[in-house]
């Protein structure tokens, strides 16, 4: 039997193997034998919080019955957040220069000027604020449009930190200096160094926790426009049809899908055709 160790705990394969079946079907996460490691790196400062010695212990109070707010610690602690301001910042470029005008072109001509937005994976924030501010670019001389964004994510502690809004200046650096200024205020005294995003661009997003992976479509209206990358790289290929299954489902013919670069899922599904760098529209029936 082998072990991997991190501190005083110790994995062994049985029980890397019981917590890799239940994180994948909590989360859809499919976890190598590499990320042994980082599961008990992760891991190992909960298990001392809850006094166990083991994760065998572990893993029986994560499938007791009724042991919701455990199941919710583990995925906090294994879902990936890394994300920044303006990532990809092509798809932004696209998003203002292609997407938004055709899409405010045929509500002129249609009387739907409504648009919504799906920042789905949305992390810690910094998409749909990026986002947000691209809309607000667009949209400053246009009035009567109902424009919103729904930012969802598994993790409800990367969610909270996404509500606040609260970043600090190295994480703000990619936004360009006019746009900061115009979307974010500067903390002073205790807050000094960190920024705070304007109640203009919160008021423009929900925020809900969503498995991607196993739950319907939040929303009773169509969307517009979804974005959600690197995210379904971490999914095994059914897990990832699945999910693009439920993309397709939630998108109005002719809608828009952002990617992330390494995700090429959906090159070949006929549902969607490619019209930018990993951007794709949804073809109507």
């Amino acid at each position: 039997m082998q072990t991997k160790s991190c501190g005083q705990y110790k994995i062994a394969d049985k029980e890397f193997g019981q917590l890799k079946t239940l994180i994948k079907e909590l989360t859809g996460i499919n976890l190598t034998e590499q990320k042994k490691m980082l599961i008990v790196a992760r891991l190992s400062k909960r298990l001392r919080v809850l006094g166990l010695s083991s994760f065998a212990q572990y893993y029986e109070l994560l499938t007791e019955t009724g042991n919701s707010s455990e199941i919710i610690h583990l995925i906090n602690r294994i879902t990936t957040n890394k994300t920044d301001f303006f990532r990809e910042s092509h798809h932004f470029d696209f998003l203002k220069e292609v997407v938004l005008p055709r899409f405010y072109e045929e509500g002129m001509k249609n009387g739907r000027r409504k648009l919504r937005i799906w920042s789905a994976g949305c992390s810690s924030g910094e998409e749909p604020y990026t986002i947000a501010m691209t809309l607000q670019e667009f949209f400053h001389d246009k009035t009567g449009w109902d424009v919103k964004i729904l930012a969802t994510d598994l993790d409800t502690e990367i969610l909270a930190k996404a509500r606040n809004g609260v970043y600090s200046q190295d994480i703000v650096a990619p936004i360009p200096s006019a746009c900061l200024r115009e979307n974010f205020k500067k903390g002073v005294g205790a807050n000094n160094g960190l920024f705070m995003v304007k109640d203009k661009l919160k008021r423009m997003i929900l925020f809900k926790r969503h498995n991607l992976t196993s739950e319907e479509f939040l929303l009773n209206e169509q969307i517009d426009i979804v974005f959600c990358r690197n995210v379904i790289i971490y999914f095994d290929e059914a897990t990832k049809t699945r999910v693009i299954n439920h993309f397709h489902d939630a998108l109005r013919d002719d809608g828009i899908l952002f990617l992330g670069h390494s995700e090429s899922v959906i090159a070949n599904d006929g549902r969607f055709k490619l019209i930018g760098n990993s951007t794709f529209c949804k073809t109507a029936p």
